[in-house]
């Protein structure tokens, strides 16, 4: 029986928002970046447009249940 660790999980979830991130943007968010903090999903990164940003909104809420999500990816032209 293999018990997964907090650290594991959270590391899992991580890598599958970023996936989805990718796929549902067009891999335009640069920099791309998904940490958990307890129940809270904060992305990172950069972006040319506020489109991409709402995608990558949507995207990561799409993989989260019970977790608040916090988009801090950064719009610039």
């Amino acid at each position: 029986m293999t018990v997964e660790t907090y650290a594991q999980k959270a590391k899992k979830l991580s890598q599958k928002i970023e996936n989805t991130i990718a796929t549902r943007t067009g891999s335009q968010v640069q920099a791309l970046k998904v940490d958990i903090f307890g129940e809270i999903v904060v992305l990172s990164g950069r972006t040319d447009s506020f489109y991409h940003k709402q995608l990558a909104t949507h995207a990561a809420l799409s993989e989260i249940d019970q977790y608040a999500l916090t988009n801090n990816i950064r719009v610039e032209s």
